[in-house]
């Protein structure tokens, strides 16, 4: 087996700006941010491994509560609700958000659970819906982090976006998962294009 590599001896450690920059709360930039916020990764575990899934929403999505206290809605998604489930064993978590055409993320680490409050889920409604839940996070450290992953993937510039016709859609990738089964079926063509215009529709206006 390959020895631990000495990581104090490989990396310096960080500046002592960084480490200030590590708090226990949010305070009057970090709502700014919050404020235009619209995506972020959210990852739990358990037991039984890791996950990480994307959640998305208007500007302000997230909202804060108190300086040491976030919270957000659940809507409609693959209905895995692996994050949810996970919280009930683990509460520790993180948030990563991106912050379209800027340099910089925001990081949350912290402890979550689901609540299904009335009045908090009236305050993360969206129009006429209102959530089933919320996921409310007590946060232990909150910072900023630098955006140099973002230009090392080149994320935000218009030459980085993919061709959706070069990847397999959705519809074909579901006519493979059907092969591998235990008893294989064949999706023909006409339930590719079927599956592909369900999704398109379903990703663009089914988000409540």
């Amino acid at each position: 087996m390959t020895a631990q590599p000495d990581l104090d001896a490989l990396y310096a450690p960080p500046s002592e700006m960084i480490q200030k920059a590590v708090l226990d709360r949010l305070v009057d930039f970090h709502r700014d941010y919050l404020k235009v916020a619209t995506f972020f990764c959210l990852a739990t575990g358990s037991e039984r491994g890791l996950d990480a899934s994307p959640r998305g929403g208007p500007p302000g999505f997230v909202h804060v509560l108190d300086p040491h206290t976030v919270a957000f809605a659940d809507w409609p998604g693959n209905n895995r609700i692996e994050s949810m489930r996970n919280l009930e064993r683990d509460e520790r978590l993180g948030m990563v958000f991106l912050f379209p055409g800027l340099e910089i993320f925001l990081r949350i680490n912290g402890r979550g659970r689901v609540s299904t409050a009335e009045d908090l889920l009236a305050e993360l409604r969206e129009g006429a819906r209102t959530p089933k839940t919320a996921t409310v996070v007590r946060i232990d450290e909150v910072l900023l982090h630098c955006g140099k992953a973002i230009n090392r993937a080149g994320l935000w510039k218009d030459s980085a976006r993919l061709d959706r016709d070069a990847l397999p859609t959705v519809g074909r990738m579901m006519a493979s998962l059907a092969r591998l089964g235990d008893a294989p079926a064949e999706i023909g063509d006409a339930q590719v294009e079927q599956i592909n215009t369900h999704y398109d529709h379903s990703v663009r206006h089914d988000l409540y």
